[in-house]
């Protein structure tokens, strides 16, 4: 094997170890809060099991609801849009509501 196919395997190997590098990264950063960037709205009742942004309740946080449209749970949505989802539950919130 000439030296020049070496460095290009070597290559080619690194950036597949790079690249599911950061894949794993980036899922394991989603597992944590998920950060607004002003242009979305807590919504509260309106995600499904473990699809949750964070909350309280029963839970802590991301990820980690157990109910569908669980009340005490939000996830972002674009603003706006939270009062006019609707679930089988009722609307979306603004605001936590009892369980």
């Amino acid at each position: 094997m000439s030296v020049l196919a070496k460095t290009t395997s070597a290559l080619a190997f690194a950036g597949i170890v790079a690249g599911a590098m950061t894949i794993l990264s980036a899922h394991s950063a989603s597992a944590g809060p998920v950060a607004n960037d002003g242009t979305k709205e807590k919504c509260y009742g309106v995600s499904l099991k473990g699809q949750n942004d964070c909350a309280a309740g029963a839970h802590s946080c991301a990820g980690n609801s157990t109910v569908d449209y669980d009340p005490t749970s939000f996830k972002l949505v674009p603003k706006g849009s939270c009062v006019t989802m609707k679930t089988p539950n009722g609307m979306g919130s603004l605001e936590p509501q009892k369980s």
